[in-house]
């Protein structure tokens, strides 16, 4: 499952998303719309690859990095740039939505 990403724990999470683009996937085994979501994420990394890196990070292996970002409702996607956040997705939402997203923060983002 998810090949392409980079799964990140609460040891390594500054580290994953310390240097350009990343989305980070803040999601739950147990969670519908997070399993929903996966194989479109994974279509969108493929797309996207070089650009971006794609991580996912469990909620529930990492409690304390999600209260930090507040991550309240997931499937939650934060995309960071050099460790910072930069744009917020909260939900479900198809491809063409999630590479809009991306493509619309990333253009937010001075060089």
């Amino acid at each position: 499952m998810a090949k392409g990403f980079k799964f990140l724990s609460e040891e390594d999470f500054k580290d994953g998303v310390k240097s350009g683009f990343t989305l980070v996937d803040f999601h739950a085994d147990w969670c519908g719309p997070c399993r929903m979501l996966a194989p479109v994420l994974e279509r969108v990394a493929e797309k996207m690859s070089g650009k971006v890196t794609f991580a996912k990070i469990d909620i529930d292996q990492a409690q304390k990095t999600a209260a930090t970002y507040q991550v309240t409702s997931i499937p939650t996607l934060i995309l960071f740039k050099d460790g910072k956040e930069i744009a917020r997705l909260v939900g479900l939402r198809d491809e063409e939505a999630l590479k809009d997203f991306i493509h619309s923060a990333m253009s937010r983002v001075p060089a």
